[in-house]
């Protein structure tokens, strides 16, 4: 089979090397479209391969149907909603990620987020610390729980919010489980949030959760943007000068934000959540091992597109 690794920002070099050992130690052809700078270059690319790999590069309707070989497409990383899933389910093509490869980095930019507000963003000025106030994960997942162990390491108190996880589940791990959302807010100090962005959580994050933080609430996302009801957001901030709002996901009105509010937000320059070596190179390899299992066996863990 021909696998194809399309990056428009690509692997590190060690990880394309185990990709390549991954892919070809399974008797497989490896291709690679690094640094592309035009769509035209994707579906030429995708013509005649039976897999691809992905980081955050879209694989749209149009690049799914100029592959009429293509059988599993799988993102490097967790978030997917660079995949479209109802033009993969149409045309055959199993869709995957890999959730998990990344997480210990997003979950450590999260917490270095947390001191970097506390600490007035680095610059002069008496800051707080973060020992002993209570942090609340908003989706108590593979991220969410990689923070909640980071932040009582720090002497946090942690609360979550999940319906999908069971409340026994929170507490035998030292967390508190949240009745609901508006609880979690009102309670806590730093609310992380970890969900996608589906239909059920876009624009969710808004003005009456955020403007029930207490004094000095910080919200830390490090999701995705569409989370954010960015109107109320500006509201929030304009009605609680001493609320703050730090992300590793620019919002569409980022530099109004800026203007407006210096000392409330702050926005990585690009996202670095999953910006590390090792995340990278874990990703990759997790992609091309998945690969390599559905052609040997048929397995199908992580497909999105059940």
């Amino acid at each position: 089979m021909k696998i194809l690794v399309a990056t428009e920002k690509p692997f590190a070099a060690v990880a394309v090397n185990g990709i390549r050992q991954i892919a070809e130690g399974a008797g497989h052809e490896l291709v690679l479209l690094e640094k592309y700078t035009d769509k035209a270059q994707l579906l030429e690319a995708v013509a005649d391969v039976d897999a691809m790999i992905v980081r955050s590069d879209k694989v749209t309707a149009e690049v799914v149907a100029a592959a009429p070989k293509l059988k599993i497409v799988v993102r490097a990383g967790a978030g997917f909603d660079n995949l479209d899933l109802p033009a993969c389910t149409e045309k055959g093509v199993v869709a995957m990620n890999t959730p998990g490869q990344n997480s210990n980095a997003v979950a450590e930019l999260a917490i270095a987020m947390m001191i970097f507000m506390s600490r007035n963003q680095f610059t002069p000025g008496t800051g707080m610390e973060v020992k002993g106030k209570k942090v609340g994960i908003q989706a108590y997942g593979n991220v969410g729980r990689l923070v909640a162990e980071k932040a009582k390491a720090l002497g946090m108190e942690v609360m979550a919010f999940d319906p999908f996880v069971p409340a026994e589940k929170m507490v035998e791990e030292g967390v508190i489980p949240a009745e609901s959302l508006e609880q979690m807010y009102e309670q806590c100090n730093f609310v992380s949030l970890h969900i996608p962005a589906i239909p059920a959580t876009i624009g969710s994050i808004n003005y009456n959760l955020i403007s029930r933080m207490p004094k000095g609430g910080c919200v830390v996302n490090t999701a995705r943007k569409e989370v954010i009801n960015e109107p109320e957001l500006v509201k929030v901030l304009e009605d609680r000068p001493d609320i703050k709002y730090v992300t590793d996901v620019a919002a569409a009105i980022q530099a109004e934000l800026n203007e407006k509010f210096p000392k409330q937000v702050f926005a990585t320059p690009k996202k670095m959540g999953a910006e590390t070596a090792e995340a990278n190179i874990n990703a990759g390899l997790a992609a091309a091992q998945q690969i390599c299992n559905y052609f040997a066996t048929g397995c199908t863990k992580f497909q999105l597109n059940k």
